[in-house]
């Protein structure tokens, strides 16, 4: 098949004697060349990732080492889905499902692209088979290589021809800056980049696969979406009934769905993947995760982050302005954060103006020797005010005792938290009086204002490539979640994002170089200190089975090792 890259002839030839070819090797899905049917000594074998098997729960060795490396545990139901493939010098591709696995007989296409004029003429634009993504960039010397994902990006051949693609495309949770940004992209790459036709929306969550008429989606019609905030195809929480969703997805005969949402939802496309496999349909299930909490498991950081940093900022500048403008005055300000504090700390490093952040992972507490009060009282005696940044799940242990309340769920299943804000407000002002010190307390809570403004430019480029490279896997006919690890774009297995939640370390040089900005205490003993880097050993060293081989359990140590920091 002729080429769209243009190589010079020395640099052809080069390539084909080293048997790359003139682009780029063939997708370790396609259907095996005949030229290797019947390998002889002499002739190069298949990639590494072409022997990618999935690993059966009697095929263990691969599996604990993954676990141990990546320092997740899988539910038994995930250890089917797990497609696992080792190299050398430790090296384990966790690698995402395929519609091979379970149809493997399906034809291949040439991808469009190599005769789109705008990418006709880049150099190597396909993605090398064999590309993949490292889980841990920074390694010593003699380390293994550690957990690897497969990289994102358009394949030489494609699953699907255009003209019978039919997507969808829906958004579920809560509010994020540049969910707008992310389905304008994906209805115009599929359109621009694909020439696919059929593209529709579904409205109000996975509620609205079967409850709510699909919406036909072209770039006209989303054109300037990404100028609002919010999601033009509305949002809610629950309503995921996985049969009624795939009854609905084979009945229109969608083929490709596009998921935007958190971990929640995310665990939603999961389970929508495996009742399509169960069905045997050939659907692939993308994932765009998104949080603003910024406590996605695996990636960088999802989409709409920057700007909330940056929104969040603009409360702290006004709870600034009013601390500072009165006698003992304190601003405080309410960030998001349920159970990372990532806002709150980014916020508050890029301010420089606060005095103390109090988040989810950090415990505190209010009265004695090394407690806030203490802290608030010394510094207001300092400077004459303060700033306090607390998020939303941040001291939710305190308010218990203080107020006895049953524990309540909303639709995604999520904890109900209670207003830590206004409880320390009022903890502060009771504490103040009894010890006959005027103050006066600001207190802001920006959350709806920084969920529902549009995305900034740097996220609006972040939105782009993530949507773009949806659509590339998608077509590739690869089922997976997307995002950003150490800096490139990589197709990461479900049960990666959805098992554990990313969350702030308390033992990191981030949250130190936090403490030294804002000169807060700790509120840690020695003894908690320890706790919890014993916690996070534990968590980065899980035990290999009783019975296992030596070979598991010194290759299981082996990659252990990759994962310290």
């Amino acid at each position: 098949m002729a080429s769209h890259i243009i190589l010079p002839k020395e640099e052809e030839e080069e390539e084909v004697e080293e048997g790359l070819g003139v682009a780029v090797e063939a997708d370790h899905d396609l259907p095996e060349p005949p030229r290797y049917r019947h390998l002889q000594p002499a002739q190069k074998a298949l990639p590494f990732s072409a022997t990618c098997v999935r690993i059966s729960r009697d095929s263990y060795p691969n599996l604990r080492a993954l676990r141990n490396a990546s320092a997740t545990s899988l539910r038994d139901d995930d250890d089917a889905f797990a497609k696992l493939d080792e190299g050398d010098y430790g090296y384990v591709l966790d690698d995402v499902q395929h519609l091979t696995d379970y149809l493997p007989e399906l034809p291949t296409f040439p991808n469009p692209l190599q005769d789109h004029p705008a990418y006709s003429t880049v150099k190597q634009y396909f993605v090398n088979a064999d590309d993949t993504v490292p889980e841990k960039v920074v390694v010593q010397k003699n380390s293994p290589r550690g957990v690897h994902f497969r990289r994102a990006g358009p394949r030489q051949r494609v699953y699907f021809e255009p003209e019978d693609v039919k997507a969808c495309i829906v958004t579920c949770g809560g509010l994020c800056p540049g969910l707008n940004t992310v389905i304008r992209e994906l209805v115009c790459g599929l359109s621009h980049m694909y020439n696919v036709n059929d593209v529709f929306g579904i409205q109000n969550g996975y509620k609205g696969f079967y409850s709510s008429n699909y919406l036909r989606m072209t770039p006209k019609s989303v054109n300037d979406i990404h100028k609002r905030g919010g999601t033009v195809l509305g949002s809610s929480r629950g309503g995921h009934d996985t049969h009624k969703i795939v009854d609905n997805i084979q009945d229109r005969g969608i083929n490709q769905v596009y998921i935007i949402g958190g971990d929640g939802t995310q665990k939603g496309a999961y389970e929508i993947f495996k009742e399509i496999r169960r069905r045997g349909l050939k659907v692939a299930v993308a994932g765009i995760p998104k949080t603003i909490d910024n406590d996605i498991a695996v990636i960088d950081k999802s989409f709409g982050f920057d700007t909330a940093v940056e929104e969040a900022q603009r409360a702290i500048d006004a709870a600034h302005v009013e601390a500072s403008s009165a006698e003992n005055g304190i601003g405080l300000v309410k960030l998001m954060g349920r159970y990372s504090g990532f806002i709150a700390m980014y916020a508050t490093l890029a301010s420089r103006d606060v005095d103390c952040c109090l988040i989810p992972e950090s415990l505190f507490y209010l009265e004695g020797e090394g407690g806030l009060f203490e802290y608030i009282e010394r510094r207001l005696k300092e400077n004459n005010h303060m700033v306090i940044v607390v998020a939303e799940g941040a001291g939710q242990d305190l308010i218990a005792k203080s107020i006895p309340v049953a524990d309540q769920l909303d639709a995604s299943g999520n904890k109900l938290l209670l207003d830590v804000g206004l409880w320390l407000t009022h903890k502060i002002k009771d504490h103040c009086k009894s010890k006959k010190m005027e103050m006066t307390i600001k207190y802001i809570d920006p959350t709806y204002m920084i969920r529902a403004i549009p995305s900034n430019a740097s996220d609006n480029v972040y939105c782009t490539l993530l949507a773009h490279s949806a659509i590339h896997g998608a077509m590739a006919g690869y089922s997976f979640t997307v995002g950003m690890v150490n800096g490139r774009h990589a197709y990461i297995p479900f049960h990666r994002v959805t098992s554990t939640r990313s969350k702030v370390k308390i033992t990191d040089r981030m949250w130190a170089r936090l403490l030294s900005s804002t000169n807060q205490p700790s509120f840690l003993s020695k003894e908690d200190i320890m706790e919890a880097r014993e916690a996070e050993r534990l968590a980065n060293r899980l035990p290999v089975p009783a019975g296992s081989s030596e070979h598991t359990k010194k290759h299981s140590a082996s990659v252990l090792s990759n994962g310290e920091k």
